[in-house]
């Protein structure tokens, strides 16, 4: 009876304070390899950085609360000992990235898990670049949003990254290719209404309606959950 009481009391306290944890599933649907990372902003640090080979899968489970974004690395090497992507890349020398952020331009999951009201926020971003189609479906029947388009094929020249043989693995975003504040939302443009779209920001916009294009992009960018669930995270959808 004790034992008992004891577990409907652990139960209860737990729901109360909304203690819960998700799971993310990250699988390379990419012809390709790939290397992951995540970077937190808040909450417990995890898994930093893995490879994954076309059409395998990773899971992390992901302590809550946690803040924070997920993107891929491609054309990665390991020459000499260093771990070096052409595209993404985190600047560590090795495939965990450990504390560092991408490299733009990356496409960008972004979380928000359990906040203050216990909701779950997460988009794709691509205010940074792109440089590869992502999906991002939770499981329970939340909002789906994705950037499934590969970008990178349509880039305009003046920001298209390239590798050493002339592909294109990068769309800058003007706001990185140009630093200017009409494009970075900066210093007079630092509101909404001082920031509009630009033909730049409406070209991924157009591409990918339901990713991040510019800093304020939300209305239409950004997804809420009430669930808790788990998230399947799937680059090359």
């Amino acid at each position: 009876m004790e034992i008992h009481f004891l577990f409907t009391l652990i139960l209860a306290t737990s729901l109360i304070h909304g203690v819960r944890s998700s799971v993310f599933t990250i699988k390379n649907n990419c012809p390709y390899n790939i290397a992951p990372g995540t970077l937190t902003s808040s909450g417990a640090t995890i898994s930093t950085g893995f490879e994954l080979a076309p059409q395998a899968s990773n899971v992390i489970n992901m302590p809550t609360p946690w803040s924070g974004r997920v993107w891929a690395r491609f054309q990665c090497s390991n020459d000499g000992g260093k771990f070096s992507c052409k595209s993404g890349d985190c600047g560590s020398g090795q495939v965990e990235c450990n504390g560092a952020g991408a490299t733009p331009p990356a496409t960008l999951a972004e979380f928000t898990l359990s906040d203050a009201s216990g909701k779950d926020f997460y988009d794709v971003s691509l205010v940074d670049g792109f440089n590869l189609p992502i999906s991002v479906v939770p499981q329970g029947g939340c909002p789906v949003t994705d950037c499934p388009v590969d970008i990178n094929a349509q880039c305009m020249p003046e920001l298209a990254v390239k590798d050493g043989s002339g592909g294109t693995i990068g769309c800058k975003s003007a706001c990185v290719a140009f630093n200017k504040p009409e494009y970075c939302c900066t210093g007079d443009h630092g509101t909404p209404e001082t920031c509009p779209p630009t033909n730049y920001s409406k070209f991924f916009k157009n591409l990918c309606p339901k990713a991040y294009s510019y800093a304020y992009d939300d209305k239409s960018s950004t997804f809420t959950c009430n669930t808790g669930p788990n998230y399947d995270i799937t680059f090359c959808p």
